[in-house]
């Protein structure tokens, strides 16, 4: 079911003493699910069947099953892993919006981020907003604009398409 009482009961529930990690972490994936912009914060208010987010995470985990995440310093997580055959797809703050994200990530390490890609040896794909600045800071690099839905603006605007930029420093066959 989805329903306000139901996003209020695993908003307060997350931090209930006795559940196991499973518990928390279901209830949190199912909270930020019919939040509003998976905030987690307030209620989406928008149709969704939860049953179907259950058969959603049991194909998650068999895709995931062989695979690394990391929620690290990205410095850190790709002197650690960086490999030939590395591939990193990074999912930095977008640009001139990083007050809109939980973590604080400062126009210094954009620039940092930058830097760091520079010496890569496996392969990367980086999305990023569109904006001039960024589109000027990786113009070496092999870049795709892709124009989404804007899920936050959906319901207040006729234009919800939002611009996003994909960077990358590999072949892609068409």
């Amino acid at each position: 079911m989805n329903s306000r009482e139901t996003f209020e009961d695993y908003k307060s529930q997350i931090q209930t003493r006795g559940l196991t990690d499973i518990q928390k972490a279901a209830r949190f994936y199912l909270l930020l699910k019919i939040s509003y912009g998976s905030n987690g914060r307030s209620y989406g208010g928008i149709k969704k069947d939860v049953l179907s987010m259950y058969e959603y995470l049991s194909r998650v985990q068999t895709r995931l099953s062989s695979v690394i995440i990391e929620n690290k310093d990205f410095e850190n997580l790709i002197n650690v892993y960086d490999r030939p055959g590395t591939f990193f797809y990074l999912d930095p703050p977008y640009y001139g919006s990083e007050k809109y994200y939980q973590v604080e990530f400062s126009e210094e390490d954009h620039r940092r981020l930058f830097r760091c890609i520079q010496a890569i040896k496996g392969r990367f794909l980086l999305s990023y907003n569109d904006s001039e600045y960024i589109r000027d800071l990786y113009k070496d690099y092999q870049i795709k604009e892709v124009v989404r839905q804007h899920n936050l603006l959906t319901r207040y605007k006729s234009d919800n398409t939002y611009r996003e930029l994909l960077i990358y420093n590999y072949p892609i066959s068409r």
